[in-house]
């Protein structure tokens, strides 16, 4: 009964101050300057307010949900993953003039042999129906005087304990692109001493972008695995801006013949 009585009581609240400020708007045209002067002072700060309010809620209402590890995986898939930053909300959620080695969340590493760094990486809400993650990574590029740019995302230990040569790795993202560039996906797998590595150029000609690392063609060795992370290499990046609007990864056994 008591929080019947509170919700009666904010409804009526509401109503009247409604009802109030729908009489200020109407008379406005008409009140005494001074009166005027103190209700629009009143109604800068309720607004703020009302800004703050409904920017949080259209951030968190908006569709993906914050949090989100909902996506298409591989109906054998023994392991799927999406990387922090494309799920929730980062404390820091960009840099510019980025350094080599710069880390955005502690997943994903920036890469570069620039003089003069003229990079960004922003974290950017994606509030497009069609998307699944509910965050993306937006890259610019301007001046770049380097030889090399990459991003590296380290597997969670999920992603490499158990790994086999009879295990498929796959990489699924959507990507936008301000002009065409070559990317290439290289998956560095540590195991012992040694690193093996797997290299596939991404098919840009597809909205939906799907890399497959096939483990029976490496050397490794499944009893010395320690460590997994994915390099994205970017070709000629100088003057563009690269949206990565999701990242994921799953791994399945292969059918065995």
């Amino acid at each position: 009964m008591a929080k019947l009585g509170e919700n009666l009581l904010d409804a009526a609240f509401y109503t009247r101050a409604i009802a109030k400020w729908a009489r200020n708007a109407r008379m406005a045209r008409t009140a005494d300057l001074s009166s005027l002067r103190r209700q629009r002072l009143r109604a800068r700060q309720l607004k703020a307010h009302l800004d703050h309010l409904i920017h949080i809620a259209d951030e968190r209402l908006a569709l993906p949900l914050t949090g989100s590890t909902s996506f298409p995986k591989p109906h054998n898939a023994d392991w799927a993953w999406r990387p922090e930053l494309w799920r929730g909300p980062l404390p820091v959620p960009g840099m510019s003039s980025v350094q080599t080695r710069s880390m955005l969340g502690n997943e994903v590493t920036l890469f570069h042999d620039c003089d003069f760094s003229e990079l960004t990486l922003r974290q950017l809400r994606n509030l497009r129906e069609e998307d699944l993650a509910p965050y993306g990574l937006r890259m610019d590029v301007f001046q770049f005087d380097g030889s090399f740019l990459s991003l590296v995302i380290d597997l969670p230990d999920e992603g490499f304990t158990g790994l086999k040569r009879t295990h498929l790795l796959r990489m699924d993202m959507i990507i936008e692109l301000e002009k065409p560039i070559e990317i290439f996906a290289r998956l560095n797998i540590k195991n012992g001493p040694n690193t093996e590595q797997i290299v596939r150029e991404l098919d840009l000609g597809e909205d939906q972008i799907v890399v497959e690392f096939d483990l029976a063609y490496s050397n490794l060795n499944e009893r010395r695995v320690e460590g997994a992370w994915i390099d994205l290499i970017f070709e000629g990046p100088e003057m563009n801006e690269v949206t990565l609007r999701d990242l994921t990864f799953s791994r399945r056994p292969r059918a065995q013949i």
